[in-house]
């Protein structure tokens, strides 16, 4: 069993080797979602068009719910690492045994929702019988991952934020070799199982989601961080870190609940540009996940040392930190940038897609490449906000720069039915309006106010 010291184990220090030390198990973390997800649809894509094309549809509605967790999950993490910057471990088990209480709510809300509203609002937007009856049919079976999901992402925010990253990757490896197996047995209906087409993505899925949770559990138990920070001695209802909690994380789960919902809003309006297009973009949105998965990584190292450091009371090396961030991270957007520009076809092949699909996606490929430029700004100076336990701020945020991306989306995509290539321009937009209000925040200095 590992001990920890009393005084310093949980808490940072300023330094590139402890930033990627910790950025390099979250960005295999988040990495192996992505993997699941584009897995699923590269072997959907082999399958048929059509299954890719309802993908893209389904896959956005879940992430919808997804979004739930990891807005609880950021919240949560913020806390987490401010109670380890102030050496109060205690504190951290009180906060996680909490926590779960509100994800298994929110997920039991989430499926009552897919089997009673998700059918009508699907009605609204997909015309073709066929199609409506496969996406509704697939999110029904997939949203029974969810609960699994959200206890999932919480081991997330404690390891982070008690800067034990590292034990990510158990959980991580188990979850993307059982999706990439049985979505091999199931879609195809191999090794004696019946084929099962889009659906058996969908189960692939909650099995490897299951999986992951259980390893990465008996990893915190064998490891004894369970007991180190009293993650079951307060299992029960607990009114005032409940309130905490949901002070931090309802504004995170409203930004990104709407967030993934304009996605949506996107795909459907896509949808009336044809199969090819809406494949297209499905599969731009896989190749944005994946490019994106060290930014992000990034920025929840960010969001982690930001709240680290302040509950050490050393507010002044909260911009030299910020500034090694973006080093960071626009330097990996660009080396990202630079691979998708050359490398498109490879990309593409993967899919088994080639001819107009391809000259679609091209252009797309440009206009994408520019937009994870400004992501790596953007997420940096976001998460630098949410650490600083302002998560109002964050909130606002998204929902000035939303409220643009769907009037802009609706102009060009519906409105005007101008190509997808400049629908896809709306990422510049969005990015854009993302970090003015948080780089202009974390400048006025007013943040060091802020006490959670």
């Amino acid at each position: 069993m590992s001990t920890l010291s009393k005084n310093t184990a949980f808490q940072v220090q300023l330094t590139t080797r402890q930033i990627i030390k910790m950025a390099a198990p979250i960005s295999f973390s988040i990495l192996i979602p992505q993997i699941n997800f584009v897995t699923n649809n590269i072997f959907l894509g082999h399958y048929s068009k059509e299954a890719l094309a309802i993908a893209g549809l389904t896959g956005v509605y879940y992430l919808i719910f997804s979004a739930i967790g990891y807005g609880l999950n950021n919240g949560l993490q913020a806390l987490i690492a401010r109670r380890a910057g102030e050496n109060r471990p205690e504190e951290i088990g009180k906060l996680f045994s909490q926590a779960v209480f509100i994800g298994l709510t929110a997920s039991l809300l989430g499926i009552l929702l897919t089997y009673t509203v998700t059918p009508y609002l699907f009605g609204s937007f997909i015309r073709e019988p066929e199609r409506l009856q496969q996406a509704v049919s697939f999110c029904k079976i997939r949203i029974w991952g969810l609960p699994f999901l959200y206890i999932y992402q919480m081991r997330n925010a404690l390891l982070v934020g008690t800067n034990q990253s590292k034990y990510l990757v158990g959980g991580a490896l188990a979850e993307a070799g059982t999706n990439i197996l049985l979505d091999y047995l199931l879609i195809f209906g191999r090794g004696g199982f019946s084929e099962m087409g889009l659906n058996g993505a969908a189960v692939s899925s909650i099995i490897a989601e299951i999986t992951g949770l259980l390893v990465v559990y008996l990893v915190i138990w064998k490891k004894g961080i369970s007991q180190q920070l009293h993650l079951f001695k307060n299992f029960g209802w607990d009114g005032y870190q409940t309130r905490l909690i949901l002070s931090m994380s309802l504004p995170l789960i409203f930004q990104h609940g709407i967030s993934l919902l304009s996605w949506e809003y996107f795909f459907l309006l896509i949808d009336a540009h044809g199969e090819v297009a809406l494949a297209v973009s499905n599969t731009m949105r896989n190749i944005l996940g994946l490019a994106g998965i060290v930014i992000w990584a990034f920025g929840s190292t960010t969001n982690a040392m930001v709240s680290n450091i302040i509950g050490q009371g050393k507010q002044e090396l909260i911009w030299p930190l910020i500034r090694k961030m973006i080093r960071l991270s626009l330097g990996s957007a660009i080396v990202i940038a630079i691979f998708l520009n050359l490398f498109p076809g490879l990309l593409f092949s993967v899919y088994g897609q080639s001819g107009g699909f391809v000259a679609q996606a091209i252009p797309v490929v440009r206009v994408m490449s520019a937009a994870i430029l400004m992501m790596s700004l953007a997420v940096v100076f976001l998460n630098a906000v949410i650490g600083t336990g302002n998560t109002r701020i964050s909130m606002l945020a998204e929902i000035f720069a939303i409220v643009l991306y769907c009037i802009y989306i609706y102009l060009t995509l519906d409105k005007f039915f101008l190509s997808i290539t400049f629908g896809w321009m709306s990422e510049w937009l969005y990015w854009t309006c993302l970090f003015l209000p948080s780089f202009f925040y974390m400048r006025s200095g007013k943040w060091k106010d802020k006490v959670i």
